[in-house]
């Protein structure tokens, strides 16, 4: 059986930022016993999670092509956090090193950035990372509301990487000459990134700042659920959060697919496979995904219209698919923690 391309592995739930945009409400600043507990969770759950990931993680553009190495990313929350970098982000990276040395392995380390310093940067590359990735870039995140604040973030950061002798390049395993070369990385919310929009979720939700609609299918994207059962093919990507489950897309379904603190990835993924609940938003065609239940693509379409917190109209795919999963799935799989829920009746 084929691997997947990607590993999105949320390492943390602790960030040092209560971003009004954020997805999920759980990433913000956590003190005392709390802060210890979930740093606890990183540490203790992250070497048993990587030890249910695939022995191999290959992957190939296309059919009859060479097989190239697959990419971890890990993110947060904030995993720069003093309370998370060494005592879990090193020690996950150096396992990862370890696990995948005969093959190879791409380590990306997902940041907001104003945590980077030049000695945590180099820290960063002696643990393996080939790409550092600096997520925060948008007016979203406290202190960078002007572009002016924006531009000289970028500038800082860009000296650090460069002087340790990296180059601007994407998060996807590269080719050629770029391929052996450390690389950096920003991105942000922004209205040229598909996630400009926001997703309907967590503090955006409550805020009322998502302002997708129909036409903004997140499935259909890279990271949004798209090809995420085309395991061993350019696109499968999963999301598994710091307590085991594994989520078809990052923003995360209402429900886990299953949890590698249980089995591995490859059998949990090779259960969904034949699932059509599963290949529907493997397909990017999320208003498929009810037609075994019952649940016509008209009718998706229907309880895909909600309010706002606020009592604004609002209509877009993911409310149908939290829906579905609401009103369907969870009945079938009982014992499963549903994350928060979105729509409003």
């Amino acid at each position: 059986m084929g691997t997947v391309e990607s590993i999105y592995f949320v390492l943390t739930w602790l960030c040092h930022r209560t971003c009004p945009h954020c997805y999920e409400d759980r990433f913000r600043p956590h003190y005392g016993a709390d802060r210890d507990r979930m740093a606890g969770l990183s540490r203790d759950n992250a070497p048993r999670i990587i030890a249910n990931f695939p022995e191999r993680l290959r992957f190939r553009q296309a059919a009859g092509g060479p097989e190239r190495a697959g990419t971890v990313i890990l993110a947060g929350g904030e995993v720069l956090l003093d309370a998370v970098r060494e005592p879990a982000l090193y020690p996950a990276l150096d396992q990862l090193r370890q696990r995948y040395a005969g093959g190879g392995v791409q380590l990306v380390v997902q940041t907001t950035g104003d945590l980077l310093t030049e000695r945590i940067a180099n820290e960063l590359l002696e643990h393996g990372v080939r790409v550092i990735s600096v997520s925060g870039i948008d007016h979203h995140h406290a202190g960078l509301e002007e572009p002016s604040a924006q531009a000289a973030l970028r500038d800082k950061l860009t000296t650090i990487f460069e002087k340790l002798g990296m180059t601007y390049g994407g998060t996807r395993e590269a080719d050629g000459e770029l391929a052996a070369r450390t690389r950096y990385h920003f991105f942000g919310a922004t209205p040229d990134m598909w996630i400009g929009k926001l997703w309907p979720r967590g503090r955006a939700w409550m805020k009322d700042l998502s302002t997708a609609d129909m036409t903004e299918n997140f499935c259909a994207r890279w990271s949004g659920g798209q090809n995420f059962l085309r395991t061993g093919e350019e696109g499968a990507e999963v999301s598994i959060d710091p307590d085991g489950n594994v989520y078809p897309c990052c923003l995360k379904t209402r429900l886990p697919v299953g949890n590698v603190l249980e089995e591995s990835l490859e059998s949990i993924l090779a259960r969904r496979a034949a699932d059509p609940v599963y290949q529907a938003i493997s397909a990017g065609e999320p208003q498929r995904m009810g037609l075994k239940h019952g649940w016509s693509e008209e009718m998706f379409l229907s309880r895909c219209r909600t309010t706002t917190p606020a009592g604004v109209p609002y209509a877009n795919l993911c409310i149908g698919c939290d829906r579905f999963h609401d009103e369907v799935l969870s009945a079938s799989r009982p014992g499963l923690v549903k994350i928060a829920a979105t729509t409003v009746e």
